[in-house]
Parts: C-alpha cells; structure tokens; sequence
C-alpha cells in the first residue's frame, strides 16, 4: 500500500498575527485568545517536527487576519505547487504572500489566474488515487477546472464533490487517514462520494473533529472528542490531541494549519 498521501518531508506554518481577532467567521461563537492560540499552534508544530520534517515558520502577517490557515493559499504535490485564488476578498493576497516561499521549495510552481476563477485549499482532498475538489462558497466550477487542466501534466485526476449545506470547506467534513481509509461526518459520507473507500464515521455529537491530518506516523486531532478518539485508536492509529479551541472560532481545523508535502525537485 502507497503512503504518498500522507508521508511527507516538508510543512509550511505561519505564526497567527494579532490581527486574528479580526479574522472570518461562518458564526460568532467569540473572540479568539490570542495567546491560547499562539500556545496550541506551538504543540501543532511541534507535532509535526516530531515526526521528522523540516517545518518552515513564517512570520505573522497582520494585514491578513486569517493568513495562519496557510493550507488555503496552495496545493502542494510531488512535482509542483499550485498557487490558490481564495474566495473571500480579503485573502487574496495570502496566495501572492506564500509564492515566494513556495518557490524555494519547488522547481515548478504553477497559478490559478482566472478572474472568474476561485479556490480555496481547504475544499482539497489529495488521495492515492485521485483529488477530491469540493464546490463550496469559496470554491467554484472555474476554479476547479482551471485546477485540473493545470495539475493534469502530473499525472492528477480531478474529481468534483459536493460540499454538504452550510460547511464552509469540504475538509471541514472530512480527512485522510491512510491510503484507503477516509475520516467524515455522517452527512458527508451520506452522499457517496467516498464509495470505495473505508470510512470511519466521527461520532454523534462530534461532526467537528472530522478535520483532522495524518502526517506520517501521527493523525493530529483537535482535542476534546473523546468518542471519536477511541474509534481512531481502537483502528490502530498514533493519534495527538491537540487544542483547537481558538481556531475552531475561526472555521479552522488541523488541516488548515500547515501545507504538507514532499517536493520532488
């Protein structure tokens, strides 16, 4: 069995900024702590620093409040990177920011340029066999089609998905956890776009804890779920815990995060 999707040399993180107080939000459920953040983004890294990877931490960016969710700026594969164009307005410019960075990685980056065209990284969903795009309010048919013409010289076939009703992104819902195995929800899984693989349901009551990475050895899960916790480990997985508390006032997850990969230069 392949381990492509989720063994990884690189992550890319970015320090929240003060500014994060101001950042988007689906819902108000509070003011995110800023120093409860900045503790658990910590234990995030060093999770993933754990496993082995070289971990890049780039400065805060406080003209964008939500430039932590890097993962949203890029889709990172083994021949290139793909530079995002985010849906909401005011995170345009994290894509631009995370260019550069990206470009001493690899040999080849490429750019969604249309104008019409938006996508955001937290809709993609990058398996052994296929990439599954989740149309959302910040993902779009242009975006997702650009996408696909850009990645297919790699050797990616896209697949488009639904993103369930009022979910922001499409992993908000869902996770690798290896090869074959995919963590979701209940509704996700509900309209068969995982058919064919095995799916571990999160358990009632903890739909929020769906976001999660396998990063290597590790699957990083936000704390304080603890049914869906006994599910993963009883399947035999190393899981962390980590506080997500501050994040999840955001719409932010563990995925969100990091941009993990393994270039191939």
């Amino acid at each position: 069995m392949s381990d492509r999707s989720f063994r990884f040399t690189h992550a890319v993180t970015r320090r929240p900024s003060a500014s994060i107080t101001a950042g988007l939000r689906a819902v108000d459920t509070g003011t995110p702590d800023l120093a409860l953040m900045l503790a658990h983004h910590a234990d995030y890294i060093a999770a993933l620093k754990e496993t082995g990877a070289r971990v890049v931490e780039l400065d805060p960016l406080d003209a964008y409040p939500d430039s932590v969710f890097v993962e949203d700026t890029a889709l990172c594969l083994p021949d290139g990177a793909v530079i995002m164009r985010p849906g909401a307005p005011s995170r345009l410019g994290e894509a631009a920011e995370m260019a550069p960075h990206l470009k001493a990685l690899y040999g080849e980056v490429r750019w969604i340029t249309g104008e019409g065209s938006f996508i955001e990284g937290g809709d993609i969903l990058t398996t052994e066999r296929e990439i599954l795009v989740g149309r959302s309010a910040r993902t779009n048919a242009a975006g997702i089609d650009e996408l696909a013409r850009l990645v297919a010289p790699w050797g990616h076939r896209l697949r488009e998905v639904v993103t369930p009703p009022g979910v922001l992104h499409f992993k908000t819902d869902c996770s690798l956890l290896d090869a074959e195995t995919i963590l979701s929800t209940p509704r996700l899984a509900a309209s068969g776009c995982f058919r064919g693989y095995r799916v571990i349901l999160t358990a009632e009551g903890e739909e929020a804890c769906a976001n999660t990475i396998r990063f290597n050895d590790l699957v990083l899960m936000p704390a304080g779920f603890p049914a869906t916790r006994d599910r993963l480990a009883a399947e035999g997985y190393a899981l962390r815990e980590i506080g997500n508390s501050e994040c999840a006032k955001l719409d932010g997850g563990m995925s969100c995060l990091s941009l993990r990969f393994t270039p191939r230069r």
